[in-house]
């Protein structure tokens, strides 16, 4: 018995609930919106596939065996994939419902409060080597996001990691929400054109660079920035493992924030938004964790 509250057991777990509010809200705008999104009633199946899918793994009265090993992986670890394939719709209805820009509201409020606008700015120490160490940090920012609960489920903790997994989801999901709100593209894009000199790396800037605006596919993701929030998230997160890992995170979480500016990818306004939200995140998720969790599970139990 102990062993099955280790694993979480049957019924909906939080981070389930967390994803059926947010599968009702993209179902609902998808509804609304329904002839001017493109492929909207391929994007509801999906949703009703997914929900189906994890009602069907809740559901499961397996306890050992091939199956109970698959379902139980796939419980813990399908929000990784849920919220990658929630990043590329919001990619299709943005455009598709929100008309409105922000980037000159946000670069304004940026230069109102430095006098300058950074990314321009930033350009008197621009030099490769130090653009292509930054644009390896960013580029990384998944792997790192995902390396703390990676190490907690190999170490077979498996009530942090549903709460990490939790926090991250929900984390990720916000800054979704926040996108549909407030759509930008950037600095990279509105100021392009005061930019005196592109930005050139070593080796393999522009491979990364074009990898990374491949799979980000025209998005209108900065505000509030969710390499911020989610990187401040593992950060915290990271002090489960050691104080020294923790370091790591901390001086890598101040290399991220610099380089999405430094790289033009985001408005200092948007960084702000991102630790304002991870910090609210922080402290109101342990609450509302327990709160969806049938038996007030806690972190650690």
């Amino acid at each position: 018995m102990a062993e099955m509250v280790s694993r979480g057991g049957r019924g909906f777990w939080p981070v389930d609930k967390v994803i059926f509010a947010y599968c009702a809200f993209s179902g609902a705008v998808e509804l609304i919106w329904f002839a001017r999104i493109p492929g909207a009633g391929f994007l509801l199946a999906l949703h009703v596939l997914g929900v189906a899918l994890i009602v069907l793994a809740a559901g499961n009265t397996a306890t050992a065996g091939p199956v109970f090993q698959v379902v139980r992986r796939f419980r813990h670890w399908y929000p990784i994939l849920f919220v990658a394939c929630c990043y590329r719709e919001m990619a299709t209805l943005i455009p598709a419902i929100r008309h409105a820009r922000f980037d000159q509201a946000l670069a304004n409020l940026d230069f109102s409060i430095w006098g300058a606008y950074p990314t321009v700015w930033l350009e008197r120490i621009y030099s490769p080597g130090l653009t292509e160490f930054l644009q390896i940090i960013y580029t990384l920012f998944i792997p790192v996001a995902l390396l703390v609960p990676t190490i907690i489920w190999f170490q077979k903790r498996y009530a942090e990691f549903r709460y990490m997994a939790f926090l991250l989801a929900l984390g990720f999901l916000v800054s979704y929400v926040g996108y549909l709100a407030v759509p930008a593209r950037g600095p990279r894009y509105l100021l392009d054109h005061l930019q005196q000199q592109p930005l050139q790396g070593l080796w393999l800037f522009h491979f990364m660079q074009a990898m990374l605006n491949g799979l980000e596919h025209d998005h209108y993701d900065c505000f509030p920035s969710g390499h911020t929030e989610l990187t401040v998230l593992a950060c915290w997160l990271s002090r489960s493992i050691s104080l020294r890992l923790f370091r790591v995170y901390f001086l890598y979480t101040l290399c991220i924030v610099f380089a999405t500016v430094y790289l033009r990818y985001h408005y200092t306004a948007d960084l702000a938004a991102g630790a304002v939200v991870a910090i609210v995140l922080i402290l109101a998720a342990p609450r509302l964790y327990r709160v969806l969790s049938e038996k007030g599970e806690s972190i650690g139990d």
